[in-house]
């Protein structure tokens, strides 16, 4: 994989864990010359990932809606900028970039983008590895409630298992290089007259 798009968090949390675990997965980025796509922000998990692989003059890749480039958010140091309107072409310009996916903690922005890769995986619109860096447990009810969907029938578990989970850096990066996406069936609609 040449680049990896990773959502995460514009706060750092509570516990230094999470930051610590954003510094090895840019130091792995780094070691394996991988670049790093993401939301280009300077702040929270986004600034410190960013940081880490700029300080060992790694690429870092920022695509950011036009709406968040004021200079409090938009880091102004990263490898290359890109700026969209709106953040649905924030989604696609990233989509385009990268060869898969990865989730540290975050709110609401990181689980609509991680849920999308997966969306786009579940309908065979691409085939990219999509994973969640586990650390602390963060995502442990997330993972519970996708468990909920299989057991309710609102989820298969071929689709479930598309999700690649470890609390470990380097076990999370070796597993999304080992990934095979499933053959999707194509569903077809018929129009009924």
């Amino acid at each position: 994989m040449k680049k990896i798009a990773v959502f995460c968090g514009s706060s750092l949390g509570f516990n230094d864990i999470y930051k610590n675990d954003a510094i090895k997965l840019g130091n792995h980025f780094i070691e394996n010359n991988i670049g790093m796509v993401y939301g280009g922000g300077k702040i929270g998990m986004m600034g410190v990932l960013a940081d880490t692989m700029l300080k060992k003059n790694g690429e870092v890749i920022g695509v950011i809606p036009g709406l968040l480039r004021h200079e409090e958010v938009a880091h102004t140091e990263i490898t290359e900028m890109i700026v969209t309107k709106t953040m649905s072409k924030r989604k696609v310009k990233i989509s385009k970039l990268v060869d898969g996916y990865i989730a540290l903690p975050g709110g609401f922005g990181t689980l609509d983008e991680i849920f999308e890769a997966l969306t786009l995986g579940q309908l065979g619109i691409e085939s990219k590895p999509v994973g969640i860096l586990n650390t602390n447990g963060f995502f442990n009810h997330l993972i519970k409630q996708l468990d909920v969907m299989v057991t309710e029938g609102y989820l298969k578990k071929s689709n479930k298992e598309m999700l690649i989970v470890s609390d470990s850096v380097d076990e999370l990066c070796t597993l999304m290089l080992k990934y095979k996406a499933p053959i999707m069936t194509k569903v077809i609609n018929k129009v009924v007259r």
